[in-house]
């Protein structure tokens, strides 16, 4: 029945082309799957451009056949990707095109969904399809029925293939036999098998990567070592390159985490750590799967640079390093911050871990504050702020206090281990200046091995032997700027010093050659957290040590500056209750009694005065003046007048005035002055009570 159909369709070709589908253009698309069937499988490629003459045999001119094929390469799997499939689409559905053709329908698609919106677009444009078989209508039931058939088993069979190739893969990662890109490090000898790189350096710059994570416990430690050493990291070129050619540059941290999560590094084999889904644009996501549903994970089937028990013990240190927040957060890392606490301190109120704020000057990182940040979840006031510079005074206090001879030995392992991390650098460093010695000699060889009449060839071989002892100078002079930097830090006379200080524990903890992150380190191995609790002025500390044992003490919390400079409250008040003493003696009599200024020196005559008219003590002015004595600015309020128009008045004696003492005039009470300043203090006194009564029914006028 299909081949009848089919026949149909072809012996019917001629009669379903119309004027109006040769009115418009004939598009005839190519494609094939892959560069490989391009370069290789050619006849399928003509046979696709043979289409061309078939157009042209249904009556179009052949100026108006245009072939698209800028899809050779691409799959047919989606239209993503595919412009020349997307401009067919488009020109289709602007009625621009009165045939389609290709070889077959696995030429224009292989999704169903694509299909079927092509052939909706060639009905509604009265669009004609031709393949090799014949031509189609989609707007003729039994052409659409044909061509949906078609549709469904070119995806069939595109379903069939990657299944084939899907199992066959499926197999050879069973057995561990299916090779993948392997990481920096691991190369393919000729026989297939996975060794280490035949490159020394490659091997020995992989090798520290990993001691140097085991030591440090952290990959953006490690990527900063590598940094601060000028020690270059090798990473494989492109698929371009030959298989296992290097490139050497710096080490990052994305770079470091892969490498940490990588199980090849271990010597194992690993198939099906991820799995795709496909997003609504089209292109595909990785999901990371647990190890439990891993297709294939095969042990000790290769030699690597760590054993499975190392990897294990690296993926627990990356998860404890995934920092979490709340009640859920975990102690961060040890870096070179001057709190000694970080990470380990809880906050005694909400139990959650507290944070690290810290104040600068110049830049520079001085003073530590703990912080919880329980409250900020809810737009409210941090739960506790706590100055950390004396608590971390008291804790080192207590370290040096309880500390062991086997915590002894463990502090100046320390400094033993900054010594093998600078020879571990120096090693390297020397194997980055033998790779540019060597560089220069392949350079030099070539330029000698030209033919000296071939000038072009031998100029640029020459300016390449100039660049490559250009590289070699300056990889020399970096060598040695950063060994030189290195062993600066730790030189001759300070491991002399570390020497001598073996049997005392405290001179090595404040030594200022140790780093605080060691410190850090130290504290961190011997104390499992500190748990603090603001209390007034107080904070009481509570430490937990690692075996069990904890220790608790309340600690004052320093005055800040302001009360620090502020005068004592005694010394105020002996300075009140000595009016008339002469400035100098009180001072003499401060010093005398061990009292000090606020800023700690003793007193003078001029710290004297400023104390009596800041703070003002013993006011002459009010201590002469007598009982219901009036000052000026009370006389001029109650007259309503200026302070000028009060002392007219005072000199002309229509105001009476004294001056007890000799001091300043102090105005005698109302009730003695004449009768007229009586009065008109009365009058002033209704006017401003009716002003007051008028201004509340104005207001209570307002509100009714």
């Amino acid at each position: 029945m299909e081949y009848s159909v089919i026949v149909s369709a072809s012996s019917a070709g001629p009669a379903k082309v119309t004027g109006r589908h040769l009115a418009r253009s004939a598009l005839l698309y190519v494609r094939q799957s892959t560069a490989r069937q391009v370069l290789e499988n050619q006849e399928s490629t003509r046979r696709q451009y043979a289409l061309r003459e078939r157009a042209i045999a249904l009556g179009w001119p052949a100026q108006q056949v245009e072939t698209i094929d800028s899809d050779l390469g691409q799959s047919g799997a989606s239209a993503v990707d595919r412009a020349g499939f997307q401009r067919l689409v488009a020109e289709v559905s602007m009625g621009h095109v009165g045939i389609v053709l290709g070889l077959e329908v696995s030429r224009l698609a292989r999704n169903s969904s694509d299909w079927h919106r092509l052939l909706e677009l060639c009905a509604l444009g009265d669009t004609l399809i031709l393949d090799e078989d014949g031509l189609y209508n989609p707007n003729d039931f039994n052409d659409r029925l044909l061509l949906g058939l078609k549709g469904t088993i070119s995806e069939t069979e595109l379903h069939m293939l990657k299944a084939r190739l899907r199992g066959g893969a499926l197999a050879k990662a069973k057995r561990g036999e299916l090779h993948m890109r392997l990481p920096v490090g691991l190369v393919y000898d000729p026989l297939g098998r996975v060794v280490k790189h035949p490159d020394q350096a490659v091997r020995e710059a992989v090798e520290l990567f990993f001691a140097m994570f085991e030591r440090l416990g952290a990959a953006c430690a490690v990527v900063r070592h590598f940094t601060r050493q000028g020690i270059a990291f090798p990473v494989y070129a492109g698929h371009a390159a030959a298989p296992g050619q290097v490139l050497w540059g710096r080490l990052n941290t994305s770079r470091a985490v892969i490498m940490l999560h990588n199980v090849r590094y271990a010597g194992a084999y690993a198939y099906g750590q991820t799995r795709h889904h496909r997003l609504p644009k089209g292109s595909y996501k990785a999901d990371k799967l647990p190890r439990d549903q891993w297709h294939t994970l095969l042990l000790d089937a290769h030699p690597g640079y760590i054993t499975w028990a190392q990897f294990e013990a690296n993926q627990g240190t990356l998860a404890a390093n995934d920092l979490k927040v709340g009640l859920h957060a975990k102690p961060s890392l040890a870096r070179e911050g001057p709190a000694l606490l970080q990470g380990l301190t809880v906050c005694g109120k909400c139990g959650r871990r507290m944070g690290i704020h810290y104040a600068y000057q110049a830049g520079k990182a001085i003073a530590p504050v703990y912080v919880c940040n329980a409250g900020r979840e809810y737009e409210d006031e941090v739960c506790q702020r706590i100055p950390g510079d004396f608590i971390d005074k008291a804790i080192s206090q207590l370290i040096i206090a309880t500390m062991t001879p086997l915590a002894t030995q463990m502090a100046l392992c320390v400094h033993a281990e900054l010594q093998t991390q600078q020879d571990q650098a120096d090693l390297h460093r020397r194997r980055q200046l033998e790779r540019a010695e060597r560089e220069v000699e392949l350079a030099r060889q070539r330029y000698l091995l030209v033919d000296p009449g071939n000038r072009h060839v031998a100029a640029t071989l020459e300016a390449d032997w100039n660049e490559r002892l250009r590289d070699l100078e300056s990889t020399r002079a970096e060598v040695e700027r950063q060994r030189r930097l290195a062993h600066a830090e730790l030189d001759q006379a300070a491991r002399d010093r570390l020497d001598t200080l073996s049997g005392d524990f405290q001179a090595v903890w404040t030594d200022p050659q140790t780093p605080q992150r060691e410190r850090k380190r130290l504290l961190s191995l011997l104390i499992e957290d500190v748990t603090l609790r603001r209390v007034r002025g107080l904070v009481d500390v509570h430490v937990r040590f690692r075996g069990g044992t904890t220790h608790s003490q309340r600690v004052a919390i320093p005055k800040n500056i302001n009360e620090r400079r502020s005068t004592h409250p005694q010394a105020k008040e002996l300075i009140a209750q000595w009016p008339d003493m002469p400035k100098s003696e009180i001072a003499e009599r401060l010093n005398a009694l061990g009292y000090r200024g606020g800023g700690g020196g003793e007193w003078t005559a001029a710290k004297v005065q400023y104390i009596k008219w800041a703070y003002r003590l013993g006011n002459v002015r009010e201590r002469v003046r007598p009982e219901g004595y009036l000052s000026g600015t009370e006389m001029t309020e109650l007259l309503a007048i200026s302070q000028a128009r009060v002392m007219q008045l005072r000199k002309s004696g229509e105001i009476l005035a004294e001056r007890p003492g000799g001091y300043t005039w102090s105005f005698l009470p109302l009730d003695r002055q004449p009768e007229a300043i009586r009065l008109r203090a009365e009058k002033i006194a209704k006017l401003r009570a009716e002003q007051a009564l008028d201004a509340a029914e104005m207001a209570h006028m307002d509100g009714v």
